[in-house]
C-alpha cells in the first residue's frame, strides 16, 4: 500500500498543474530521413494501441509507427519484424491490446504478440480467433469488463461497430450514427477515443455517446508538435501545499483519489496515473467531495449534508431517489472530514473535527452506534488497507494498526511528509 500511495501522489502533483510534463516539441525529421513520415503535419493515422508494458501507445502509420508521444517514426519492422516475415508490411488496419497480448490485423488476418514475440500458429485468419468479426478492418480497440459489460473487443468497420465479447466469443453488431467513421481508436485512461483525419472524438464504449466539444485535433493531446498543445511547461506544487480531500478502494481494488474537483483512477501501477474532472465518473457531483467510501458493490460520495449512492457497473449509475441527507442515510448530522471502510467489514468510521462515529452499515435505520474522542482532530482523507490506516491532513500522512489504535492512542506517530522523492512536489 505504501508503494501504490507514493505512486498516487506522483501522478496526483503531475494533474494539479493542469499540464503535460515539460518537454521539447517533436523533432522534424532530418534530411536523410526525408521519407520518414511527420505526425506534426495532421497526418491519419492506420491503429493506435498500448504496447505490451500498458505505459506507452504504439502509432501506426503505413510501414512505420511511433512508441509514445514524443519522437521520430520508425520502421512497424523494427518492433514487429514478423510481419514483414510474413506480409511484407505495408500498413496495420487495426491494433488492440488486451491481457498483456497485442492483437495486429492486416487485410484477413490476425497476429498475436506476447513478451514482443510473434504467438506460435500465428498469424490466422481473423475467422479462427473472431469469427463473426469482418475483414479488412478500419480500427478495434478492447473493453475490459468494468468499463463494458464483459470483457469486449469492438471492432469498426464503416458505419458498424462489431462488439465481441470474449468470454461467449459471440457478436453484437450496431451503429452509432453520431460517431465519425473511425480509422484507429484508442483506449487511454479508462476513456475512449475514435480517430479519423487528424482529430479525435471521445465516445462511450457502451452507447457510443459523444458527449462534450469535439472533434478535437489530436496534435494538441497525444503529440508534442511545435505551436500545439492544451498545457504547457509547468511548475511542480510544493509539497508543503499539496492537500487530498478523499481516498478509497472500491470491492475491484481500484483507487480513487480526489482533490478538488477531479479525481484519479489506478487499476495496478503499471497502467499510470491520469487526472480527470469528477463530473466524468459521476456527473451528479459538481462541487468536489469532502469524503468518499466503497460497500457492497456501491461508492459513497459525501458532500456538505448530502450523500450521493452509485452502482459500481460499467459505469456509476446514481441510485433513483439521491442524493439524500446524511441524517436521513447515515443518522449523521453535520460535516465530514473523511471516512473510511476496512475491507470485508460493515462499520464505516465517519470523522468529523474532534469525534469519530461509527456506523454499521448493514443495520436498518442505520444509526450511530460507537462516538468516541478522535485524539487528531481535522483529518482530510482516510484509506483502511491491509497495512492499516492512513490518515492525510495537510501534506503529511500518519499510520496506524488500526482504527481502534487511532481512536485510542494518546500519542499521534511520527508524521510522514509528503516528499520530492514521493510524488514529484517541490519541497
Amino acid at each position: 500500500m505504501e508503494l501504490i500511495t507514493r505512486t498516487l501522489l506522483l501522478g496526483l502533483a503531475l494533474s494539479l498543474t493542469n499540464a503535460a510534463p515539460a518537454h521539447q516539441d517533436e523533432p522534424a525529421p532530418k534530411d536523410g530521413d526525408a521519407a520518414l513520415p511527420d505526425r506534426c503535419e495532421g497526418i491519419e493515422f492506420d491503429a493506435i494501441t498500448l504496447d505490451e508494458s500498458g505505459k506507452n501507445p504504439f502509432f501506426f502509420k503505413d510501414g512505420y509507427l511511433w512508441n509514445g508521444f514524443y519522437g521520430p517514426a520508425k520502421p512497424s519492422t523494427m518492433f514487429f519484424k514478423e510481419l514483414d516475415e510474413h506480409h511484407h508490411l505495408g500498413h496495420v488496419d487495426a491494433a488492440f491490446r488486451m491481457h498483456d497480448h497485442i492483437f495486429l490485423f492486416l487485410d484477413d488476418h490476425v497476429f498475436s504478440y506476447y513478451n514482443h514475440t510473434l504467438e506460435t500458429g500465428y498469424p490466422k485468419t481473423i475467422q479462427e480467433v473472431f469469427r463473426g468479426v469482418p475483414t479488412h478492418l478500419d480500427a478495434a480497440v478492447e473493453c475490459p469488463q468494468g468499463e463494458c459489460i464483459t470483457d469486449s473487443v469492438l471492432f469498426f468497420k464503416g458505419q458498424d461497430v462489431y462488439v465481441y465479447d470474449i468470454v461467449t466469443k459471440t457478436v453484437k453488431t450496431k451503429a452509432w450514427a453520431r460517431l465519425p467513421l473511425c480509422t484507429s481508436a484508442f483506449r487511454w485512461a479508462e476513456h475512449y477515443y475514435c480517430f479519423h483525419g487528424h482529430n479525435f472524438t471521445r465516445f462511450n464504449p457502451i452507447s457510443g455517446v459523444v458527449n462534450g466539444t469535439y472533434p478535437k485535433d489530436a496534435r494538441n493531446y497525444f503529440m508534442t508538435c511545435k505551436n500545439f498543445g492544451h498545457g504547457g511547461d509547468h511548475k511542480a506544487p510544493k509539497c508543503s501545499e499539496v492537500k487530498l480531500d478523499a481516498i478509497t478502494t472500491d470491492d475491484r481494488g481500484r483507487i480513487y483519489l480526489f482533490t478538488g474537483l477531479n479525481y484519479m483512477r489506478v487499476d495496478n501501477r503499471r497502467n499510470g496515473l491520469h487526472a480527470f474532472p469528477i463530473t466524468r465518473g459521476w456527473k451528479e457531483v459538481t462541487n468536489g467531495v469532502d469524503a468518499v467510501f466503497s460497500y457492497t458493490d456501491k461508492m459513497y460520495l459525501i458532500k456538505d449534508d448530502q450523500v450521493y449512492i452509485y452502482k459500481t457497473d460499467a459505469h456509476y449509475v446514481l441510485i433513483e431517489g439521491y442524493p439524500k441527507s446524511l441524517r436521513e442515510e447515515l443518522g449523521i448530522e453535520g460535516t465530514v472530514d473523511a471516512a473510511f471502510l476496512c475491507p470485508n467489514e460493515h462499520t464505516v468510521h465517519i470523522l468529523q473535527g474532534h469525534r469519530i462515529r461509527d456506523v454499521d452499515l448493514s443495520a436498518t435505520p442505520r444509526v450511530i452506534n460507537r462516538e468516541i474522542p478522535l485524539p487528531l482532530p481535522d483529518i482530510d482523507a482516510g484509506l483502511c488497507g491491509p497495512d492499516g490506516i492512513k490518515v492525510f491532513k495537510g501534506s503529511q500522512y500518519y499510520l496506524y494498526e488500526s482504527p481502534m489504535v487511532l481512536a485510542t492512542s494518546k500519542i499521534a506517530p511520527v508524521p510522514q511528509n509528503i516528499t520530492s522523492g514521493m510524488m514529484g512536489c517541490e519541497d
